[in-house]
């Protein structure tokens, strides 16, 4: 359509664009129908003999490091209570 019947039939919306995307997916060099299982096994003499290793060079390779720090729990909170008891403590303790 020509621009000025475009901008027309929009005005009184009768017309909207519409913008379609398409992606073409392919397999890669490293496609596999098989399903990986990392090692998981973990023995009392992996942890007490410790070494610090670099991150493996294939995906195959275990790799640990025991020096990384966890998550800290997501949830979890103080009882009204104990709410309540630290307040009345901290007061206390501005008083003398």
């Amino acid at each position: 359509l020509p621009e000025r019947e475009r901008a027309e039939l929009k005005r009184r919306k009768l017309l909207t664009e519409v913008t379609l995307k398409s992606y073409w997916i392919r397999k890669g060099s490293a496609f596999s129908t098989a399903v990986a299982r990392p090692e998981t096994e973990l023995t009392p003499e992996m942890i007490a003999t410790y070494v610090p290793l670099p991150p493996p060079q294939t995906p195959q390779e275990p790799w640990y490091n025991f020096s990384s720090l966890g998550l800290p729990p997501a949830c979890g909170h103080l009882h009204p209570l104990l709410k309540v008891r630290s307040e009345l403590r901290q007061i206390f303790l501005e008083m003398g």
